[in-house]
Protein backbone atom coordinates (compact mmCIF):
# COMPACT_ATOMS: atom_id res chain seq x y z
CA UNK A 1 0.00 0.00 0.00
CA UNK A 2 2.95 2.37 1.02
CA UNK A 3 4.76 1.58 -2.19
CA UNK A 4 1.33 2.22 -4.23
CA UNK A 5 1.21 5.78 -2.70
CA UNK A 6 4.64 6.19 -3.57
CA UNK A 7 4.16 5.83 -7.00
CA UNK A 8 1.30 7.23 -7.51
CA UNK A 9 2.95 10.64 -6.29
CA UNK A 10 5.74 10.11 -8.36
CA UNK A 11 3.19 10.73 -11.67
CA UNK A 12 1.84 13.35 -10.01
CA UNK A 13 2.48 16.51 -11.44
CA UNK A 14 4.26 18.68 -9.48
CA UNK A 15 2.24 21.40 -9.21
CA UNK A 16 -0.99 19.13 -7.88
CA UNK A 17 1.86 17.82 -5.18
CA UNK A 18 2.58 21.27 -4.36
CA UNK A 19 -0.96 21.88 -3.91
CA UNK A 20 -1.49 18.59 -1.95
CA UNK A 21 1.24 19.57 0.05
CA UNK A 22 0.09 23.02 0.80
CA UNK A 23 -3.66 22.18 1.85
CA UNK A 24 -2.63 20.50 4.88
CA UNK A 25 -4.04 21.97 7.83
CA UNK A 26 -0.02 22.15 9.56
CA UNK A 27 1.21 24.31 6.15
CA UNK A 28 2.21 27.88 6.31
CA UNK A 29 0.43 28.43 2.99
CA UNK A 30 -3.24 26.77 4.73
CA UNK A 31 -2.72 28.37 7.82
CA UNK A 32 -2.07 31.79 6.17
CA UNK A 33 -4.49 31.54 4.09
CA UNK A 34 -7.04 30.77 6.71
CA UNK A 35 -5.96 33.70 9.17
CA UNK A 36 -6.89 36.05 6.03
CA UNK A 37 -10.14 34.83 5.58
CA UNK A 38 -11.08 34.94 9.52
CA UNK A 39 -9.30 38.64 9.62
CA UNK A 40 -11.11 39.99 6.59
CA UNK A 41 -14.57 38.44 6.17
CA UNK A 42 -15.28 38.02 9.85
CA UNK A 43 -13.15 40.20 12.36
CA UNK A 44 -13.02 43.17 10.51
CA UNK A 45 -16.17 43.26 8.91
CA UNK A 46 -17.66 43.08 12.36
CA UNK A 47 -15.53 45.17 14.00
CA UNK A 48 -15.22 48.17 11.61
CA UNK A 49 -18.82 48.03 9.96
CA UNK A 50 -19.56 51.26 12.11
CA UNK A 51 -16.40 52.81 11.60
CA UNK A 52 -16.76 55.88 8.81
CA UNK A 53 -13.88 55.98 7.18
CA UNK A 54 -13.53 52.25 7.55
CA UNK A 55 -13.77 49.98 3.67
CA UNK A 56 -16.20 47.87 5.77
CA UNK A 57 -18.59 50.83 6.50
CA UNK A 58 -21.72 49.70 5.99
CA UNK A 59 -23.04 52.95 4.53
CA UNK A 60 -26.74 52.00 3.12
CA UNK A 61 -27.56 50.76 6.85
CA UNK A 62 -25.88 53.61 9.26
CA UNK A 63 -24.87 56.60 7.12
CA UNK A 64 -28.49 58.54 7.05
CA UNK A 65 -28.92 58.01 10.77
CA UNK A 66 -24.83 58.55 11.45
CA UNK A 67 -26.05 62.36 9.41
CA UNK A 68 -28.67 62.85 11.13
CA UNK A 69 -26.63 62.62 14.65
CA UNK A 70 -24.28 64.90 13.55
CA UNK A 71 -26.69 67.52 12.66
CA UNK A 72 -28.81 67.22 15.86
CA UNK A 73 -25.15 67.35 18.15
CA UNK A 74 -24.30 70.39 15.55
CA UNK A 75 -27.32 72.01 16.28
CA UNK A 76 -27.45 71.70 20.08
CA UNK A 77 -23.48 72.80 20.29
CA UNK A 78 -25.07 75.96 18.08
CA UNK A 79 -27.63 76.63 20.55
CA UNK A 80 -25.71 76.24 23.42
CA UNK A 81 -22.90 78.60 22.02
CA UNK A 82 -25.85 81.51 21.01
CA UNK A 83 -27.46 81.70 24.63
CA UNK A 84 -23.92 81.73 26.09
CA UNK A 85 -22.96 84.88 23.53
CA UNK A 86 -25.95 86.54 24.09
CA UNK A 87 -25.94 85.91 28.17
CA UNK A 88 -21.55 87.13 28.00
CA UNK A 89 -21.30 90.84 29.58
CA UNK A 90 -19.76 92.86 27.17
CA UNK A 91 -16.34 93.14 28.46
CA UNK A 92 -12.85 91.04 27.18
CA UNK A 93 -12.92 87.95 28.71
CA UNK A 94 -9.16 87.21 30.54
CA UNK A 95 -6.46 86.40 27.65
CA UNK A 96 -8.14 87.64 24.59
CA UNK A 97 -6.31 90.86 24.72
CA UNK A 98 -9.30 92.46 22.68
CA UNK A 99 -7.33 96.03 22.72
CA UNK A 100 -10.59 97.97 22.21
CA UNK A 101 -9.79 101.72 21.83
CA UNK A 102 -6.34 101.56 21.09
CA UNK A 103 -4.85 103.08 18.50
CA UNK A 104 -2.77 100.50 16.12
CA UNK A 105 0.65 102.46 16.27
CA UNK A 106 0.50 101.21 20.09
CA UNK A 107 0.32 97.69 19.46
CA UNK A 108 3.12 95.77 19.56
CA UNK A 109 3.31 92.68 17.45
CA UNK A 110 1.88 89.24 19.09
CA UNK A 111 3.26 85.99 18.57
CA UNK A 112 0.02 83.89 17.17
CA UNK A 113 -2.90 85.90 15.99
CA UNK A 114 -6.16 83.60 15.11
CA UNK A 115 -8.01 85.32 12.50
CA UNK A 116 -11.87 83.46 12.17
CA UNK A 117 -13.20 84.57 8.24
CA UNK A 118 -16.88 84.45 8.27
CA UNK A 119 -19.90 85.32 6.16
CA UNK A 120 -23.62 85.02 6.59
CA UNK A 121 -24.82 81.37 4.92
CA UNK A 122 -28.15 81.42 3.32
CA UNK A 123 -28.25 77.90 4.50
CA UNK A 124 -27.43 76.42 8.25
CA UNK A 125 -28.02 80.01 9.90
CA UNK A 126 -29.51 77.71 12.91
CA UNK A 127 -26.26 75.95 13.62
CA UNK A 128 -24.43 79.19 14.65
CA UNK A 129 -20.83 77.72 13.00
CA UNK A 130 -19.33 81.04 13.91
CA UNK A 131 -20.37 80.81 17.18
CA UNK A 132 -19.02 77.74 17.80
CA UNK A 133 -15.47 78.51 16.80
CA UNK A 134 -15.34 81.38 19.18
CA UNK A 135 -16.75 79.58 22.18
CA UNK A 136 -14.49 76.91 21.49
CA UNK A 137 -11.01 79.34 21.28
CA UNK A 138 -12.60 81.03 24.73
CA UNK A 139 -12.37 77.66 26.48
CA UNK A 140 -8.76 77.38 24.70
CA UNK A 141 -7.45 80.91 25.67
CA UNK A 142 -9.18 80.61 29.52
CA UNK A 143 -6.59 77.25 29.70
CA UNK A 144 -3.91 79.03 28.12
CA UNK A 145 -4.03 83.26 28.71
CA UNK A 146 -1.95 85.04 26.30
CA UNK A 147 -1.40 81.80 23.71
CA UNK A 148 -3.03 83.95 20.97
CA UNK A 149 -4.60 87.18 19.69
CA UNK A 150 -8.32 86.62 17.74
CA UNK A 151 -9.56 89.04 15.17
CA UNK A 152 -12.91 87.91 13.65
CA UNK A 153 -13.45 89.18 9.97
CA UNK A 154 -16.75 89.32 8.69
CA UNK A 155 -16.95 89.98 5.32
CA UNK A 156 -20.38 90.21 4.57
CA UNK A 157 -21.47 92.81 2.06
CA UNK A 158 -24.06 94.34 4.75
CA UNK A 159 -22.01 93.50 7.40
CA UNK A 160 -24.76 94.17 10.20
CA UNK A 161 -26.90 91.10 8.39
CA UNK A 162 -24.21 88.70 9.57
CA UNK A 163 -25.78 88.73 13.27
CA UNK A 164 -23.55 86.17 14.62
CA UNK A 165 -20.61 88.17 13.93
CA UNK A 166 -22.29 91.55 15.49
CA UNK A 167 -23.14 89.17 18.33
CA UNK A 168 -19.37 89.18 19.16
CA UNK A 169 -18.49 92.20 18.92
CA UNK A 170 -18.50 93.07 22.85
CA UNK A 171 -15.95 90.22 23.07
CA UNK A 172 -13.31 90.10 19.84
CA UNK A 173 -12.30 92.75 17.48
CA UNK A 174 -14.32 92.22 14.32
CA UNK A 175 -13.21 93.81 11.34
CA UNK A 176 -15.65 94.50 8.87
CA UNK A 177 -14.32 94.21 5.45
CA UNK A 178 -17.16 96.42 4.16
CA UNK A 179 -16.95 99.00 6.77
CA UNK A 180 -20.51 99.33 7.09
CA UNK A 181 -21.26 100.20 3.19
CA UNK A 182 -24.74 98.48 2.36
CA UNK A 183 -23.82 99.09 -0.75
CA UNK A 184 -22.87 95.94 -2.76
CA UNK A 185 -19.06 95.48 -3.63
CA UNK A 186 -17.34 95.89 -6.88
CA UNK A 187 -18.42 93.24 -9.49
CA UNK A 188 -16.23 89.79 -8.84
CA UNK A 189 -16.63 87.15 -11.64
CA UNK A 190 -18.12 84.17 -9.32
CA UNK A 191 -18.35 83.34 -5.84
CA UNK A 192 -15.09 81.30 -5.87
CA UNK A 193 -13.21 84.71 -6.62
CA UNK A 194 -15.39 86.73 -3.85
CA UNK A 195 -13.93 83.81 -1.17
CA UNK A 196 -10.58 84.31 -2.64
CA UNK A 197 -10.26 87.87 -2.12
CA UNK A 198 -11.76 87.97 1.12
CA UNK A 199 -9.41 85.67 2.08
CA UNK A 200 -6.56 87.77 1.19
CA UNK A 201 -8.07 90.82 2.71
CA UNK A 202 -8.85 89.47 6.00
CA UNK A 203 -5.35 87.74 5.93
CA UNK A 204 -3.48 91.40 5.11
CA UNK A 205 -6.02 93.10 7.79
CA UNK A 206 -4.79 90.80 10.67
CA UNK A 207 -0.76 91.86 9.54
CA UNK A 208 -1.90 95.17 9.67
CA UNK A 209 -3.77 95.44 13.06
CA UNK A 210 -1.83 93.22 14.95
CA UNK A 211 2.01 92.84 13.60
CA UNK A 212 1.90 88.73 14.48
CA UNK A 213 4.91 86.49 13.91
CA UNK A 214 2.57 83.77 13.57
CA UNK A 215 -0.94 83.88 11.43
CA UNK A 216 -4.01 80.83 12.11
CA UNK A 217 -6.19 81.52 9.18
CA UNK A 218 -9.69 79.65 10.60
CA UNK A 219 -12.84 79.88 8.11
CA UNK A 220 -15.75 79.84 10.06
CA UNK A 221 -16.60 76.12 10.31
CA UNK A 222 -13.20 75.06 11.44
CA UNK A 223 -13.77 74.08 15.05
CA UNK A 224 -10.47 73.87 17.17
CA UNK A 225 -9.59 70.61 19.08
CA UNK A 226 -8.69 70.79 22.69
CA UNK A 227 -4.96 69.93 20.93
CA UNK A 228 -4.63 73.40 18.86
CA UNK A 229 -2.21 75.06 21.00
CA UNK A 230 0.19 73.05 22.39
CA UNK A 231 0.43 70.95 18.89
CA UNK A 232 1.24 74.66 17.22
CA UNK A 233 3.86 75.51 19.86
CA UNK A 234 5.43 71.82 19.13
CA UNK A 235 4.95 72.98 15.46
CA UNK A 236 6.55 76.27 15.79
CA UNK A 237 9.65 75.01 17.34
CA UNK A 238 10.32 72.11 15.00
CA UNK A 239 13.26 73.34 12.09
CA UNK A 240 11.20 72.78 9.37
CA UNK A 241 8.58 75.70 10.15
CA UNK A 242 10.62 79.27 9.48
CA UNK A 243 10.87 78.02 5.75
CA UNK A 244 7.61 76.97 5.09
CA UNK A 245 4.61 78.95 3.04
CA UNK A 246 2.42 77.38 5.05
CA UNK A 247 1.15 74.44 7.15
CA UNK A 248 -2.25 72.91 6.81
CA UNK A 249 -3.90 71.94 9.92
CA UNK A 250 -6.55 69.78 8.39
CA UNK A 251 -7.21 67.17 5.31
CA UNK A 252 -10.80 65.62 4.90
CA UNK A 253 -11.05 62.43 6.66
CA UNK A 254 -11.92 60.35 3.15
CA UNK A 255 -8.77 61.09 1.87
CA UNK A 256 -6.34 60.23 4.38
CA UNK A 257 -5.86 56.74 3.20
CA UNK A 258 -2.60 54.84 2.22
CA UNK A 259 -4.38 54.09 -1.02
CA UNK A 260 -3.60 57.54 -2.09
CA UNK A 261 -1.01 59.22 -4.72
CA UNK A 262 1.05 60.91 -1.97
CA UNK A 263 4.54 59.02 -2.08
CA UNK A 264 4.97 59.94 2.01
CA UNK A 265 1.94 57.70 2.65
CA UNK A 266 2.96 54.40 1.17
CA UNK A 267 6.81 55.12 3.05
CA UNK A 268 4.37 55.85 5.98
CA UNK A 269 2.36 52.58 4.72
CA UNK A 270 5.43 50.09 4.48
CA UNK A 271 6.85 51.51 7.86
CA UNK A 272 3.23 50.81 9.61
CA UNK A 273 3.20 47.05 8.08
CA UNK A 274 7.42 46.52 8.30
CA UNK A 275 7.35 47.01 12.17
CA UNK A 276 4.53 45.36 12.78
CA UNK A 277 5.83 42.22 11.01
CA UNK A 278 8.87 42.52 12.64
CA UNK A 279 7.10 42.12 15.63
CA UNK A 280 5.09 39.73 15.28
CA UNK A 281 8.41 37.36 13.80
CA UNK A 282 9.85 38.44 17.17
CA UNK A 283 7.22 37.27 19.27
CA UNK A 284 6.43 33.94 17.28
CA UNK A 285 10.27 33.47 17.55
CA UNK A 286 10.07 33.39 21.29
CA UNK A 287 7.22 31.35 21.21
CA UNK A 288 9.33 29.32 18.90
CA UNK A 289 12.50 29.16 21.16
CA UNK A 290 14.29 29.77 18.05
CA UNK A 291 16.18 32.61 16.64
CA UNK A 292 14.04 35.40 14.41
CA UNK A 293 14.39 34.90 10.33
CA UNK A 294 13.70 37.63 8.15
CA UNK A 295 11.69 35.63 5.66
CA UNK A 296 8.69 34.28 3.36
CA UNK A 297 7.10 34.87 7.17
CA UNK A 298 8.05 38.24 7.20
CA UNK A 299 6.98 39.16 3.78
CA UNK A 300 3.33 37.54 4.44
CA UNK A 301 3.24 39.47 7.56
CA UNK A 302 4.13 43.05 6.26
CA UNK A 303 1.51 42.37 3.53
CA UNK A 304 -1.16 41.33 5.83
CA UNK A 305 -0.78 44.24 8.39
CA UNK A 306 -0.67 46.82 5.57
CA UNK A 307 -3.92 45.27 4.66
CA UNK A 308 -5.58 45.55 7.40
CA UNK A 309 -4.66 49.25 8.36
CA UNK A 310 -5.86 50.16 5.18
CA UNK A 311 -9.63 48.41 5.12
CA UNK A 312 -9.69 49.43 9.10
CA UNK A 313 -8.67 52.84 7.89
CA UNK A 314 -5.91 54.38 8.22
CA UNK A 315 -7.64 57.65 9.99
CA UNK A 316 -8.17 55.62 13.00
CA UNK A 317 -4.20 54.67 13.26
CA UNK A 318 -3.83 58.54 13.18
CA UNK A 319 -5.39 59.33 16.25
CA UNK A 320 -2.77 57.26 18.40
CA UNK A 321 -0.69 60.64 17.43
CA UNK A 322 -2.94 62.39 19.76
CA UNK A 323 -1.17 61.17 22.69
CA UNK A 324 1.56 63.55 22.38
CA UNK A 325 2.70 66.55 20.15
CA UNK A 326 5.74 65.07 19.62
CA UNK A 327 4.04 62.10 17.50
CA UNK A 328 2.45 65.02 15.09
CA UNK A 329 3.37 63.58 11.22
CA UNK A 330 4.15 66.48 9.17
CA UNK A 331 4.28 65.71 5.26
CA UNK A 332 4.24 67.80 1.90
CA UNK A 333 1.28 69.97 1.51
CA UNK A 334 -1.62 68.05 -0.21
CA UNK A 335 -4.44 70.21 -2.79
CA UNK A 336 -7.57 70.07 -0.77
CA UNK A 337 -8.77 72.33 1.86
CA UNK A 338 -8.04 75.11 3.71
CA UNK A 339 -10.32 75.90 6.57
CA UNK A 340 -7.43 75.61 9.21
CA UNK A 341 -3.87 77.27 7.49
CA UNK A 342 -1.06 78.31 9.41
CA UNK A 343 1.29 81.13 7.74
CA UNK A 344 4.46 82.94 9.30
CA UNK A 345 4.79 86.48 8.80
CA UNK A 346 6.54 86.23 6.14
CA UNK A 347 5.47 83.87 4.48
CA UNK A 348 1.48 84.86 4.80
CA UNK A 349 2.53 88.24 3.07
CA UNK A 350 3.99 85.78 -0.13
CA UNK A 351 1.12 83.97 0.11
CA UNK A 352 -1.24 87.71 -0.18
CA UNK A 353 0.76 87.80 -3.02
CA UNK A 354 0.41 84.89 -4.83
CA UNK A 355 -3.28 84.71 -4.57
CA UNK A 356 -4.11 88.65 -5.67
CA UNK A 357 -2.09 86.87 -8.52
CA UNK A 358 -4.75 84.63 -9.94
CA UNK A 359 -8.92 84.87 -10.68
CA UNK A 360 -10.64 81.84 -8.81
CA UNK A 361 -13.32 79.74 -10.73
CA UNK A 362 -15.17 76.93 -10.39
CA UNK A 363 -12.71 74.28 -10.57
CA UNK A 364 -9.35 76.45 -9.61
CA UNK A 365 -10.62 77.47 -5.54
CA UNK A 366 -8.38 79.38 -3.56
CA UNK A 367 -7.07 76.35 -2.23
CA UNK A 368 -5.94 74.92 -5.81
CA UNK A 369 -4.62 78.44 -6.67
CA UNK A 370 -2.01 78.21 -3.45
CA UNK A 371 -1.46 74.39 -3.90
CA UNK A 372 -0.12 75.60 -7.72
CA UNK A 373 1.73 78.83 -6.67
CA UNK A 374 3.71 76.51 -4.34
CA UNK A 375 4.04 74.02 -7.81
CA UNK A 376 5.09 76.73 -9.72
CA UNK A 377 8.18 78.42 -7.56
CA UNK A 378 10.61 75.62 -6.29
CA UNK A 379 12.37 77.72 -3.87
CA UNK A 380 8.87 77.18 -1.62
CA UNK A 381 8.24 74.42 0.78
CA UNK A 382 4.28 73.87 2.23
CA UNK A 383 3.34 71.04 4.48
CA UNK A 384 0.44 69.40 5.73
CA UNK A 385 -0.35 68.34 9.26
CA UNK A 386 -2.03 64.64 10.77
CA UNK A 387 -3.88 64.26 12.64
CA UNK A 388 -6.15 67.05 11.88
CA UNK A 389 -5.89 70.01 14.51
CA UNK A 390 -9.41 71.14 13.72
CA UNK A 391 -13.08 69.51 13.15
CA UNK A 392 -14.60 70.85 10.30
CA UNK A 393 -18.17 71.36 10.85
CA UNK A 394 -19.89 73.31 7.97
CA UNK A 395 -22.89 70.95 6.94
CA UNK A 396 -23.89 73.80 4.38
CA UNK A 397 -21.31 75.58 2.11
CA UNK A 398 -21.31 79.77 2.28
CA UNK A 399 -19.80 79.29 -1.57
CA UNK A 400 -21.54 76.32 -3.15
CA UNK A 401 -25.70 75.58 -3.15
CA UNK A 402 -25.87 72.03 -0.56
CA UNK A 403 -28.40 69.68 -0.14
CA UNK A 404 -30.76 70.43 2.25
CA UNK A 405 -30.41 67.08 4.56
CA UNK A 406 -26.90 66.81 4.08
CA UNK A 407 -24.61 64.06 4.84
CA UNK A 408 -21.38 63.12 6.32
CA UNK A 409 -19.96 61.73 3.51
Amino acid sequence: MVKLRERLQARMPKWKAWLSRSLRPSSPVAQGAALCLLTFCVVLPLACHKLLYSYYYWRSLYLDSMSQAALQESWERGQEALRHWQAAPATPAPGFGQEVGRGESEREGVGLLVTVVTARREQGLQYHYLLQVALQLQGLLEACPGCAEVLVCNVEEVPRDHEDAELLKKRFRVEEKHGGREKPSPHVPNLFEKEKRDYVYCLKRGLELYQPRDVLMLEDDALPLDSLFPALRELQSRQFYRGALYVKLYHPERLQRYWNPEPCRILEWLGAGGLGSSLLCLLLARARGVAPRLGLEFLFLTLYLMLVCELAGRHYLLELRRLSPQLLSVSPATECCTPAMLYPRAAAERVAGYLSEVTCRKGHAKDTALYRAVRARPWERAYSVEPNLVRHIGAFSSVRASHPQPRIL
